[in-house]
């Protein structure tokens, strides 16, 4: 098992980078998207990253129970992208989202932290990292900001590789 966190801000390339990094693999790749579409201009910008994906990738769109989703299509010759870890986040907690009565953000993290160091495949796991700027107004933003903080030290610490991406620019943090 290999598992690369990459991290990057909005628009750092961070995507293609992961889809670059899947694609060398030269194993069958699965990509679970996370995002549920509550406005058209973000159906623009989910199908843009969809016109990016080779049409031979299986995409499976699922904005909860990321843990199971993983081990259910968890493959020891395949590869898994998952993009991403914000979107995921932030459906999980926020309060006006379309959700399951018993989604937890607590379950759903510890879940997937559980699950992280027990799959076999080649693992991707695409995020952004929001604590470069200032504190948000609003507690639900504060909140939010706190728990991707929290979320990308656990992951990057179960992980072998992380990359930060800027301006479409890798910077290994660790690993190789």
């Amino acid at each position: 098992m290999s598992l690369h966190l990459v991290l990057g801000g909005a628009r750092s390339g961070k995507s293609r980078y992961a889809e670059r990094l899947a694609a060398r693999t030269e194993r069958p790749v699965t990509y679970i998207a996370t995002a549920q579409v509550y406005d058209d201009e973000f159906k623009q910008r989910v199908a843009h990253h969809q016109q990016q994906r080779p049409p031979y990738w299986t995409t499976i769109e699922a904005p909860f129970a990321l843990a199971d989703t993983l081990r259910a299509h968890d493959d020891e010759d395949g590869c898994v992208i998952v993009d991403c870890l914000t979107l995921w986040l932030a459906q999980c907690i926020c309060p006006d989202c379309d959700k399951p009565s018993h989604v937890t953000w607590q379950a759903e993290r510890e879940a997937l932290l559980a699950t992280l160091p027990t799959l076999r495949g080649q693992i991707v796991l695409v995020s952004n990292e929001v604590g470069m700027g200032i504190v948000p107004l609003g507690a639900i933003n504060r909140q939010f900001q706190d728990e991707q903080g929290r979320l990308n030290q656990a992951v990057a610490a179960l992980a072998h590789q992380v990359t930060f991406v800027a301006a479409g620019l890798p910077l290994t943090l660790k690993g190789t």
